[in-house]
């Protein structure tokens, strides 16, 4: 795990929720059980723990009975759901925000995105 200055079980449930949305975790799927995110990062398994603790209480996760935790019906759903709102909170709201102050319109925001979706490779 990278220290990018966030709590260690925090990174461990976003890398899940990641697998699900990309779909190399779909749902019904096993996950990795603590012991083993913990050993694979080289982490407390308490640590691994709570991460997943946090995707159950979200209900992305649940739990089989001596088997292990499942990717949930509809996690991924749920988890676009929630990024995209977060995604309009974080990036479209302000947008929106700076481009009223600069007197764009819609059509002159969707001519710049164009043009520099144009510009990537």
């Amino acid at each position: 795990m990278k220290d990018d200055g966030r709590p260690l079980f925090l990174q461990i449930a976003e890398q899940i929720e990641n697998a699900i949305i990309d779909g190399s975790l779909p749902e019904e799927t096993r996950v990795p059980s603590t012991n083993e995110l913990a050993a694979f990062h080289r982490i407390n398994p308490a640590t691994a723990a709570n991460g997943i603790s946090r995707l159950v209480a979200d209900g992305l996760l649940y739990k089989r009975r001596g088997i292990g935790m499942f990717v949930a019906r509809g996690a991924r759903d749920l988890l676009l759901e929630r990024r995209r709102e977060s995604f309009g909170r974080t990036y479209i709201a302000p947008l929106l925000t700076e481009a009223h102050k600069l007197g764009m319109d819609a059509e002159d925001l969707k001519k710049m995105i164009d043009f520099w979706r144009e510009d990537q490779p």
